[in-house]
C-alpha cells in the first residue's frame, strides 16, 4: 500500500516522493515556518519553493525545525527551488543557486527547476543546470511550465533531458498531450496548483464523486493526479487542510470516475499562458 512517503523513480534513478507540499503565495515568516515544520511532522518529505515566492529563508527554517522535531535527516527530505526569469544565463544562473541555497541554509537541493521558458535565455540556464549536476550539486534538474516546443528546443542541445516538467495540471487543464510526450521522453509531469486554487471545491461533480468515496473534493483531486501518474504538491497553510490532502492512500478511483474527472478539462488555466507571458 502506498503511503506519504511513496516515490516516483526519475530518469536518473533519483527518488522523488509522489506527493509534496507546495508554498507558493505563503509569506516568508512566522506562518511559513510552522506550515513547512508540521507538513514534515506530518509525514511530508518534499517541500517545493522558488527565488520568485520570496520566502526561501522561511522555507529554510521550517525545514530546520522539522528535521529537528521529526528527528530525521536532511536526505530523507526531497527540496525543490526554481530559478527566476531575471537570473536566466548561465554563470547569472549559476549564482542564482548559490543564493537559493544561502538562503535556504542548505548544502544541496534535491531539484532545481527553470521557472518559466523565455525565449532565447533558458538554453544557457540549461547548461547551467546540467554543470550543476554534474558536478552532483544537485540531484535533479528540470524545467517548470515547459511547452512541448519548448522542451523539443532544449533537448536538440541538451546533453541531459529533464527529469520533471512541473505545470499547471488539474481538472480543468489537464494537458493531455504535453503529458504522453513527457511520457515518451521519461520526464515526470508534476502538477501545481493541483486544486486550481480552490476554484474546483465547490464544483458539484467532484462533489458528487468525493461523496461516494467518503472524502473531500481535495483529496479526490490529488488521488486523480496519483492515479494519472503526476506528483503532485498542494498548498495550505492549515494542519487540518495537510494532513487531509495527504489522506488519500487508503481508497482508490474507478476507471469511470478517472473518465468522468478527465472530462471536467477545458483547458482553462489559473496562471499565466507559458506561450505568452511578459514577465
Amino acid at each position: 500500500m502506498k503511503n506519504l512517503q511513496s516515490i516516483k523513480i526519475l530518469h536518473n534513478g533519483v527518488e522523488m516522493p509522489l506527493l509534496g507540499l507546495g508554498v507558493f503565495r505563503v509569506e516568508d515568516g512566522q506562518e511559513l515556518i510552522d506550515t513547512v515544520k508540521i507538513a514534515i511532522k506530518n509525514g511530508y518529505r518534499s517541500i517545493d519553493t522558488a527565488a520568485i515566492y520570496g520566502n526561501e529563508v522561511g522555507v529554510g527554517k521550517g525545514i530546520r525545525k522539522g528535521i529537528e522535531d521529526g528527528n530525521i535527516a536532511r536526505e530523507d527530505l526531497f527540496i525543490t527551488s526554481k530559478v527566476w526569469n531575471s537570473e536566466l544565463g548561465y554563470e547569472e544562473t549559476i549564482a542564482a543557486y548559490e543564493e537559493s541555497l544561502t538562503k535556504l541554509g542548505l548544502e544541496y537541493l534535491d531539484l532545481y527547476l527553470i521557472h518559466w521558458p523565455v525565449e532565447g535565455k533558458y538554453k544557457a540556464a540549461w547548461k547551467a543546470l546540467e554543470t550543476l549536476y554534474k558536478e552532483g550539486r544537485v540531484k535533479a534538474i528540470g524545467v517548470s511550465n515547459f511547452q512541448i516546443h519548448h522542451l523539443e528546443e532544449l533537448m536538440k542541445d541538451a546533453e541531459i533531458n529533464p527529469m520533471i516538467n512541473q505545470v499547471e495540471y488539474h481538472p480543468r487543464l489537464t494537458q493531455k498531450e504535453l503529458h504522453n510526450f513527457c511520457r515518451e521522453h521519461q520526464i515526470q509531469l508534476e502538477a501545481w496548483s493541483p486544486l486550481m486554487a480552490g476554484q474546483l471545491l465547490d464544483n458539484e461533480e467532484l462533489q458528487e464523486i468525493a461523496s461516494k468515496y467518503g472524502k473531500s473534493v481535495a483529496q479526490i483531486i490529488v488521488r486523480w493526479d496519483l492515479q494519472n501518474n503526476v506528483i503532485t504538491i498542494p498548498k495550505s497553510t492549515k494542519e487540518q487542510r495537510i494532513i487531509e490532502n495527504a489522506n488519500v492512500f487508503d481508497f482508490k478511483l474507478t476507471k469511470e470516475d478517472m473518465k468522468q474527472i478527465d472530462l471536467l478539462n477545458k483547458n482553462h488555466r489559473v496562471g499565466p499562458d507559458p506561450d505568452n507571458f511578459d514577465f
